[in-house]
């Protein structure tokens, strides 16, 4: 299982760190870029509403199976495409795709979980940064020194192989787990509570600074601060690098500081090391500042996942983590249509923004998820 979200990770990667060489080539500006992140989300999100049934229906392994293959494969398709709209098209495939294996994969960590009896999502998910520090590691490399698309179908190959191999260890779901998916559909329509509200909202602020992180880093290292070949990688991959540190020992630091201190201490580091980013202009503290971004963010989405579950049970940590979503896959697009009129600095401060704002309301979204938790245990 946790090849699966290595690969995944690696995915993403390799995205992230082409992003100017698909920019350059089609001559694209930040708008269209923007319109162009925006349609991997659109496709994420009519897909990831209906995999739930199909999870159901096939069971998570089956589906998870198909969905990491099909999602390699398509990883191509964006750097054979000739203009824009084509471009939107392959990537809006990669981004539905990619949704089916994100809701499926996560899924299945869950079976594994019920069959090992302990808790191990953090740890895949510590796998799927992994991932992106490999794959932003292979794209430094490579950068300057082969074609694009012989740096592509390396990665397609490798991936798709590893896909295959792993998929053949995924565990069949338990029979009492497709009756309760069936059953949720209906309950994912009721009333949002101010607790999924608000930890939903502190959600899409921690997710759209990941995705600003994971999309924007490599532009903003060549295009603001003119790094070349293999450099421009640096800030995406320090990023990457620091938050799958932080996720490793996450639940050590829990532990010890407890979930709110996590939460608004990581969203204060993660402002902290934008600010240095952003201010300082040059490659060596930019380069800092975005391991400090990574490390910051690492734990912030998978405590508020865990409050709002302990809080509100399988239905309110359903509706967070859409909402959450969202930000990863809206955040990346918004930077980009205000980059193209206040130029990319200036939209990264959303997202510094956005993590000083978790800093400040999250003893409000805790204290209501603990309100909530007493309420339901009385």
């Amino acid at each position: 299982m946790s090849a699966i979200f290595l690969v995944n990770g690696a995915l993403f990667a390799t995205w992230a760190v082409l992003i100017p060489s698909v920019r350059d080539r089609l001559g694209l500006n930040e708008t269209q870029v923007g319109l162009a992140l925006l349609a991997v989300g659109l496709g994420a999100l009519f897909s990831m509403p209906l995999t739930g049934g199909w999870t159901a229906r096939f069971g998570s392994d089956r589906v998870t199976r198909a969905a990491v293959v099909a999602c390699m494969l398509a990883l191509a398709l964006p750097f054979l495409m000739p203009d824009l709209l084509t471009l939107m098209l392959a990537l809006a495939l990669l981004g539905a795709i990619n949704g089916v294996l994100d809701v499926a994969m996560n899924a299945q960590g869950v079976t594994v979980e019920q069959a090992l009896k302990r808790p191990i999502l953090s740890r895949l998910h510590a796998y799927f940064s992994l991932g992106g520090v490999l794959g932003a590691l292979l794209g430094a490399a490579l950068l300057g020194r082969v074609p694009v698309l012989a740096h592509v179908g390396l990665v397609v190959g490798v991936t798709t192989l590893t896909g295959l191999i792993a998929g053949r260890q995924l565990l069949p779901d338990p029979p009492a787990a497709r009756p309760e998916a069936e059953e949720a559909a209906p309950r994912a329509r009721a009333p949002l509570s101010p607790a999924v509200l608000l930890l939903g909202g502190l959600c899409f602020l921690g997710m759209l600074a990941e995705g600003a992180n994971y999309d924007w880093a490599a532009l903003y290292f060549r295009d603001v601060l003119h790094a070349a070949g293999g450099s421009v990688g640096l800030g995406y991959t320090a990023f990457v690098a620091a938050m799958t540190l932080g996720r490793w020992f996450g639940d050590r630091v829990r532990t010890r500081l407890g979930d709110e201190v996590t939460v608004r201490g990581g969203a204060l580091l993660t402002a902290l090391g934008l600010g240095l980013a952003l201010l300082v202009r040059d490659p060596l503290p930019a380069t800092l500042g975005f391991a400090l971004s990574g490390l910051g963010l690492s734990n912030v989405v998978p405590v508020l996942y865990g409050a709002a579950g302990h809080a509100l049970a399988g239905r309110g940590i359903a509706q967070v983590a859409t909402i959450g979503y969202a930000g990863f896959l809206l955040g990346p697009p918004l930077i980009g249509f205000i980059a193209g009129h206040v130029g990319l600095p200036a939209a990264l401060g959303v997202a510094l923004a956005g993590a000083v704002l978790v800093a400040l309301l999250g003893g409000r979204a805790f204290a209501l998820a603990r309100a909530k938790r007493r309420a339901e245990a009385a």
